[in-house]
C-alpha cells in the first residue's frame, strides 16, 4: 500500500463513537468534600478574626466583613458546584491501539495518545486518594518533559489494570 495524502480517501473512524468510562463517584465526592472544608475552614478564620477574640480587628476588617464572608462563601459555592458537573465529563477509553481521556466543562477536551508512543506511566496515590480506595494514572509520551494527560479518579485495581494492559502491550508490539 503506498502513502497517500488525500483527505476524501481516509478512513471514517469517528472520535464519537468511542466507549467512554466515567472515574470512579468517589472522585466527585472528595472534589467536593474538599471544597467545602476549605470554605468552612476560612470561613472560621474570618470569623475569628472579625471576633476579636485573639487581637483587635482594625476599621477595614469591620467595614468590610460582610463583602468577605460573601466572597468567600461564593468561591467556595461555585468551586462545589463546577465539581458537581464537571466530574462526570471526566472519562477515558482505552483501545487496543490507543487511550483517550476527555475533560472540560466549559472548555472540552479529548486528548488521545497510541499506546505504542507511551514513554512511561506513573500510578499517583496521595493520602485522600488512598483512604478512598483511588488512584490517578499519569500518561507520559516519548519526546515530552511532563505527562500527556492524566486519569484521575480510578479505583486503585482498575489503575492497576489498565498500567500492566499498556506496559504488556508495549512489550509485544516491540517484539513484532
Amino acid at each position: 500500500m503506498s502513502f497517500t495524502n488525500d483527505v476524501a480517501v481516509l478512513p471514517e473512524v469517528s472520535i464519537n463513537e468511542l466507549q467512554l468510562t466515567a472515574v470512579s463517584p468517589k472522585f466527585r465526592v472528595i472534589n467536593i468534600s474538599i471544597n467545602l472544608i476549605w470554605t468552612i475552614i476560612v470561613l472560621l478564620g474570618i470569623f475569628l478574626v472579625d471576633t476579636g477574640l485573639f487581637f483587635e480587628t482594625n476599621e477595614w476588617m469591620a467595614n468590610n466583613r460582610v463583602w468577605l464572608y460573601a466572597i468567600v462563601a461564593f468561591l467556595g459555592l461555585w468551586a462545589v458546584t463546577y465539581h458537581v458537573f464537571a466530574d462526570p465529563i471526566i472519562q477515558y477509553a482505552v483501545r487496543e491501539q490507543d487511550l483517550h481521556f476527555q475533560a472540560g466543562l466549559f472548555f472540552r477536551k479529548l486528548v488521545s495518545q497510541p499506546i505504542l508512543r507511551v514513554q512511561h506511566i506513573e500510578l499517583k496515590r496521595g493520602p485522600i486518594e488512598r483512604k478512598a480506595g483511588l488512584a490517578t494514572l499519569q500518561v507520559f509520551s516519548a519526546g515530552g518533559g511532563s505527562h500527556t494527560f492524566e486519569i484521575p479518579g480510578l479505583d486503585y485495581e482498575t489503575a492497576i489494570s489498565l498500567r500492566k494492559f499498556i506496559i504488556n502491550h508495549k512489550d509485544l508490539s516491540i517484539d513484532e
